[in-house]
């Protein structure tokens, strides 16, 4: 699979000589500018904090199936994406979601089922499916269950950056000899990292603004899906304007997925933002009532888990594919520099490689 653009065949692109990039966040930005790089000859070492690849599109594990907390779904816009997606047409699926419905703040459709405007589509089984598959090819280049904590000067060689890093059972460590440091985050963790090695980049992230997002996931092992369905709703997603709610989806009705009923909310951005520092009962306990309000379920569910992401949604984008600070060898990419879609953070890390090669 190449993640990379075909130059313009009048004029081939120059090769530069093989450098080492500090690759902070396996995200699918993250993961597509690390494949990138490598397929252009460079060496990387991609950072993960989690214990796997992936960023928000995640697919958290549990004894009643799979839920992905983060990104629902992903559309392609870009042929750049269609081609990539090509390559691996067993892992991903068209989600017809039953056309997603338009709910008032009461739960009441407020629109009539419309045709969606443009496919939607997920990863099977899980949407880290997707950005597990395509970070294999790292192998030992990338490093999951370890925090970045600072990046500074290389101790021996000023021209260059080392990085510290603490792994899940403590250990310190110091990553030298990197010829730049790419920071595919969120904003917030790329801002702490740069400090002042970058005043440029800092100027451009000044103004990006991010809102979180709680996320409620229950399950009612109990129902089936066509059971379930008859005392619910008759939709599999649908976007709420409920002061508290913003999205809901049916995760059984995703392909490859377990048949176990299994619902997804996730809080709107005011909502979020205000309660971002309460605690997680009072958190789950006011998204199930706002979940029975929407869909008239007031079953009692099995199993209810909330995730809290503080950074989600983009409200205010960078306004460019990508930064990149070329004196200082810093550059920055993620869905936030032209949006919040899955497709725009493929593209942001990609158009990053592309411009650090």
């Amino acid at each position: 699979m190449s993640l990379r653009t075909s130059a313009k065949r009048s004029r081939p692109p120059k090769r530069s000589s093989s450098q080492h990039f500090a690759i902070v966040g396996a995200g699918i930005a993250g993961v597509a500018c690390a494949r990138t790089l490598v397929q252009a000859g460079h060496r990387v070492t991609v950072f993960e904090w989690n214990a796997q690849p992936g960023g928000r599109m995640v697919s958290d594990a549990t004894p009643f199936g799979s839920f992905d907390s983060g990104a629902q779904y992903f559309t392609v816009r870009d042929p750049r994406f269609k081609r990539v997606l090509q390559t691996t047409p067993e892992l991903c699926r068209p989600w017809s979601a039953n056309a997603v419905r338009v709910l008032d703040a009461h739960g009441r459709l407020a629109e009539a089922a419309l045709p969606q405007l443009e496919p939607h589509f997920v990863s099977q089984p899980g949407m880290n499916a997707l950005v597990a598959h395509w970070a294999k090819p790292l192998g030992d280049s990338l490093l999951t269950g370890v925090q970045v904590t600072q990046i500074e000067r290389d101790a021996l060689d000023a021209t260059r950056w080392q990085l510290r890093t603490e792994a899940d059972d403590g250990a310190v460590h110091v990553h030298s000899g990197f010829d730049a440091v790419l920071l595919a985050t969120p904003p917030n963790p790329a801002r702490r990292l740069l400090g002042e090695h970058s005043p440029q980049l800092k100027e451009q992230l000044a103004p990006v603004k991010v809102s979180p997002c709680w996320t409620l996931m229950i399950a009612f092992p109990n129902a089936t899906q066509p059971t379930l369905a008859h005392l619910g709703p008759q939709w599999n997603a649908a976007r709420s304007t409920h002061h508290r709610v913003a999205w809901l989806a049916r995760e059984s009705s995703k392909p490859g997925r377990q048949m176990v009923e299994r619902w997804t909310l996730q809080a709107s951005a005011d909502w979020s933002q205000e309660h971002l520092h309460d605690d997680a009962p009072r958190v789950e306990a006011k998204l199930l009532r706002a979940f029975a309000e929407i869909t008239g379920i007031r079953a009692e569910p099995a199993y209810a888990q909330t995730r809290c992401w503080p950074e989600a949604q983009t409200m205010v984008p960078a306004g460019k594919p990508h930064l990149w600070d070329a004196k200082a060898r810093i550059g920055a990419a993620g869905d936030w520099c032209t949006g919040h879609r899955v497709e725009e953070a493929f593209l942001s890390g990609l158009s990053l490689a592309l411009a650090v090669h």
